[in-house]
């Protein structure tokens, strides 16, 4: 089979654009997406000028910071017509940020990474900032990354873990071992606990929304900070994310993604 053309530059170009999207909402320098693709800072500069001239990127000419560009949107917009669940998991996450008033968000399970696609704040006038609309994580690290790893195949558990290492940009309390114990204790009581590990004092709690084969695609989470998250407080958030994520989890009914795989 003769390989085709270029097809190396498939996933750069993947990688740029995820890189991008979870900054949007203030642009990135080119040598920011270097940095977080890891790729030399000339090839992402002929990728977004490429990008550019098909308008799935756009650059502020006074700052010359880069940003999703409109060809994306209508895109998106075509694509969420057999995607998008977003309008299912809006009244769960008002409900928990009404109800508790935390921070509530709703993520979803992309390759390798969690996406953060929903985000209310709740009336408790100090929040926390980690997640925001467009965020992405690695499997196992806040809470949505872990409660969907918890509830994985367990090969599939011990292939992820066995060739990533999340220490490198986490720390050690990210390392295998630290993990494993998350994900039993998350498996004993059916949601995560993050408990300030991203950034002191931030917490967060997560429960997994399965899609119609049993598999976690989804999360719902809340965040705040660290005194809004007692211990005797635990339980009750705990509840109300399983009882949204289930009840979320039987309205659902998209067609399997097999590329998020």
């Amino acid at each position: 089979m003769t390989d085709v053309p270029n097809a190396h530059l498939v996933p750069r170009i993947g990688s740029v654009l995820r890189a991008l999207s979870a900054t949007n909402e203030v642009g990135a320098a080119t040598s920011d997406l270097a940095r977080a693709t890891e790729l030399p800072r000339p090839t992402v500069h002929r990728l977004l000028s490429s990008l550019a001239e098909e308008g799935f990127v756009d650059r502020d000419r006074r700052t010359g910071r880069w940003f999703l560009g409109p060809e994306l949107y209508l895109l998106g917009q075509t694509a969420g017509t057999r995607y998008d669940v977003t309008h299912h998991a809006r009244a769960c996450v008002h409900r928990l940020a009404a109800r508790t008033g935390e921070s509530a968000f709703f993520s979803a399970l992309r390759g390798e990474e969690t996406v953060c696609l929903l985000r209310e704040n709740g009336d408790f006038p100090i929040r926390s900032f980690v997640l925001h609309e467009g965020a992405r994580f690695p499997l196992g690290v806040v809470s949505a990354g872990l409660v969907l790893l918890a509830f994985l195949d367990e090969a599939e558990i011990d292939n992820y873990l066995g060739r990533t290492d999340l220490t490198a940009r986490w720390g050690r309390s990210h390392s295998v071992e630290a993990v494993r114990e998350r994900i039993a204790r998350t498996r004993r009581d059916g949601y995560a606990v993050n408990p300030g590990l991203v950034v002191e004092g931030s917490w967060g709690m997560a429960a997994a929304v399965f899609d119609r084969s049993g598999r976690p695609a989804w999360a719902l989470t809340l965040t705040g900070i660290e005194t809004r998250f007692r211990p005797e407080r635990r339980p009750e958030l705990g509840a109300l994310l399983l009882h949204e994520a289930h009840n979320l989890g039987r309205t659902l009914d998209v067609p399997e993604d097999r590329t998020a795989r």
